[in-house]
């Protein structure tokens, strides 16, 4: 499809049309979840990764593979458990035939990837993604492979007091934009779910975008302006939550031990950006920022001892942050 739009004006008014027409697709298959799928799209049109959090049997996996199918992008789930290895991500090297090295690409070369129960695997493991996330490129035998764009790691993790977890290193963990986590459904939604699982009836799912329109997207929601006062509100808001340092509060000195960075800053500008658009704005302001805060810096801040004995939940922290 060729996109030409008269101007950024026009192309922002598309997208909210596209997203409301992507919501309205991918609820034929998702009942409730609205708050996710809002923060799922929103990582995908800021060119982010997304890490959703929540016990079995919460359709994470189907939520991700409904999105990949009315995106109309390739999509591929890599289940990670204890013995899975890099080369079994990444791709590996094989003698051929005419005994020469050959690169036989793994399941990370996709659009979308979907690294099931990313913390059943060791740490050695899960860092075969942090190149890809990061650079869009992966590097096997020391030749770079560039990934197809749009790139987009959706992770689900089990809460990691489950058995046969491992916790994801902090760092692996700031690669992610977003850290969102499910909840069970409601009475009414749940009957809903049973009575439209347990029938014969599939719903036909219509693609909605193509990588091109996702790329465009990508591009628009970079070229919003942002005004210096929403701007310092999201850099002073990371800040915030960095124990022992000026811009510390007494909330983060007290039940702390690591605050979020700079990426922190970087994405809640971005997510601050692509919130507004899918709302019709033309620039974001302050409860842009607010609004997409929460799974920004749910897994960026690192609570200490005293927050688990008094019972002082990160979301509660970050609460105090924003206010």
């Amino acid at each position: 499809m060729a996109i030409n739009f008269n101007s950024d004006v026009e192309a922002v008014q598309e997208l909210v049309s596209k997203y409301k027409q992507l919501r309205s697709e991918i609820g034929k298959v998702i009942i409730g979840q609205d708050e996710v799928v809002r923060d799922v799209l929103i990582s995908i049109f800021s060119r982010g990764h997304c890490l959703l959090v929540g016990v079995p049997g919460l359709a994470k996996t189907l939520l991700v593979n409904t999105i990949a199918q009315t995106l109309g992008l390739s999509y591929n789930r890599i289940q990670f458990t204890p013995d899975l290895m890099p080369s079994d991500i990444i791709g590996t090297e094989i003698l051929d035939e005419s005994r020469h090295f050959r690169f036989i690409k793994g399941p990370l070369f996709s659009n979308i990837i979907l690294a099931d129960e990313i913390n059943r695997t060791p740490p050695k493991t899960q860092s075969a993604l942090l190149e890809a996330m990061q650079e869009y490129a992966v590097t096997a035998a020391g030749k770079r492979y560039a990934l197809d764009l749009p790139f987009f790691v959706l992770a689900t993790q089990n809460p990691i007091e489950q058995e046969g977890t491992y916790p994801l290193p902090e760092a692996q963990l700031d690669r992610f934009m977003f850290n969102v986590m499910l909840t069970y459904p409601t009475l009414s939604q749940e009957i809903e779910v049973v009575k439209n699982t347990t029938s014969d009836i599939t719903p036909k799912l219509q693609k909605i975008l193509g990588a091109e329109e996702i790329l465009y997207f990508q591009e628009l929601v970079r070229r919003i302006p942002v005004s210096d006062n929403v701007l310092q509100y999201a850099v002073k808001l990371a800040a915030k939550t960095r124990p022992n340092t000026e811009s510390a509060t007494k909330e983060a000195n007290a039940f702390l031990s690591w605050g979020a960075g700079p990426r922190a800053s970087q994405f809640l500008i971005i997510g601050a950006k692509c919130h507004a658009a899918l709302h019709g704005k033309y620039s974001p302001d302050i409860e842009d920022v607010k609004a997409v805060a929460e799974p920004i810096l749910r897994h960026r801040v690192v609570r200490n001892y005293k927050a688990e004995a008094e019972g002082m939940s990160v979301e509660k922290l970050i609460a105090a942050f924003v206010e």
